[in-house]
C-alpha cells in the first residue's frame, strides 16, 4: 500500500476544505511523526518545477493549491470569454448557496448528491461566492454566500429579488403545459 498516493488522494478529494493532521493520521492510521514524513515528501515532489501544484497549510488545514509563479496563466483561464458561461452545475450550485447561505460544501454536495469541490472553486475564482465564515460544525468547514458580483451578474437588487420557491415551481408547472405534445381537437 502506496501511502503518500493515497495521502496525494486525500488532499484531493478534501478540496479547498483540505484535512487536518490528525484527520490523515486516523485515516492512514499512521503516527502524527509519520504524517509529517509523508506530507513532507509530498511537498518535496511537488516543489519540483515540473508540477503546477504544492502541499501548504493554511489555516491548520493541508491543502492542495495552485503556484503563486503561474497566477498569470490561471487568471487567464478564469477570465477567457468561453469561461464566462455558467454551466448548469454552476447554476444549480449556485442557487443552493443564494437559497440557503450561508452553507458549508458538504451541505451542497447534500443538496446536490454530488460533489461540488471543483465548482465552489470556480465560483469563487469568479468571485460569484465567498468564503464568509467557519461553521461551528467539527473541522470547522468554510461558509459560503454570494457575493454583489453574483448579484450584478444576475441584475439584482438584493438577494430579496430572487424569485420564491412558489414562483419558481410556478414556472415550470408553466413550461410543462406549454412545452406538452397532448394536443385539442
Amino acid at each position: 500500500m502506496n501511502k503518500i498516493a493515497i495521502l496525494e488522494g486525500l488532499l484531493f478529494v478534501v478540496g479547498d476544505e483540505g484535512i487536518t493532521l490528525a484527520s490523515i493520521c486516523d485515516i492512514l492510521d499512521i503516527l502524527p511523526k509519520e504524517a509529517e514524513k509523508l506530507l513532507q515528501e509530498l511537498q518535496n515532489e511537488y516543489n519540483k518545477e515540473n508540477h503546477g501544484i504544492r502541499i501548504s497549510l493554511l489555516g491548520g488545514n493541508f491543502k492542495m493549491t495552485t503556484k503563486k509563479e503561474h497566477k498569470e496563466y490561471y487568471q487567464k483561464l478564469l477570465t477567457k470569454e468561453e469561461n464566462n458561461q455558467l454551466s448548469i452545475a454552476a447554476l444549480e450550485t449556485l442557487a443552493i448557496i443564494a437559497y440557503n447561505q450561508p452553507i458549508t460544501r458538504v451541505e451542497v454536495d447534500e443538496a446536490r448528491g454530488i460533489s461540488s469541490s471543483n465548482i465552489i472553486r470556480k465560483l469563487v475564482a469568479k468571485d460569484l461566492i465567498k468564503v464568509s465564515g467557519k461553521s461551528s460544525l467539527p473541522g470547522k468547514p468554510n461558509l459560503y454566500r454570494t457575493t454583489n458580483l453574483f448579484l450584478d451578474y444576475f441584475g439584482l437588487t438584493s438577494l430579496d429579488d430572487l424569485p420564491t420557491l412558489e414562483e419558481i415551481k410556478d414556472l415550470e408547472e408553466e413550461k410543462d403545459l406549454f412545452e406538452s405534445s397532448y394536443r385539442e381537437n
